[in-house]
């Protein structure tokens, strides 16, 4: 993908913690679906905004679920640490960047093409999905 923008996870990572995390056993990050996967419709949200003129991203909101995002996996025993080598990491980058490129292009999103971008941006906002929530027509 001309690469979802990953602003939005070093956002999560500076994003001060009030909740000192508890030490268990606990599953990757990845594998918390409800915070994997609202970044994941942040990040495709930010590449139709980055992409399509018409179209701008709702990056207040956007940033008030990843305090919500980040307050929840302290919550859940995760610590600042491992909070930051999630969204540092180049391997999570990569899952991340090849799930957002199959979703675009199943969605007849075309690099080089942004009115592509619109359309499915248009789309998302006219669902009020989880990726259109992040976004508004200007």
């Amino acid at each position: 993908m001309s690469v979802i923008k990953y602003a939005v996870f070093a956002t999560l990572v500076a994003l001060p913690a009030s909740i000192p995390a508890a030490a268990q056993a606990k599953p990757p990050l990845r594998e918390v679906s409800e915070i994997d996967n609202e970044l994941y419709y942040i990040a495709i949200a930010n590449e139709i905004a980055e992409i399509c003129n018409g179209i701008s991203g709702r990056r207040m909101k956007a940033i008030g679920v990843m305090w919500g995002l980040r307050s929840k996996a302290n919550k859940l025993g995760y610590s600042d640490d491992e909070i930051r080598a999630y969204v540092e990491s180049d391997t999570e980058k990569d899952r991340m960047r090849a799930k957002g490129e199959s979703y675009l292009a199943a969605n007849g999103a075309k690099y080089g093409q942004p009115e592509t971008f619109c359309a499915l941006g248009r789309a998302e906002i006219n669902k009020n999905s989880a990726i259109g929530v992040y976004l508004r027509a200007k």
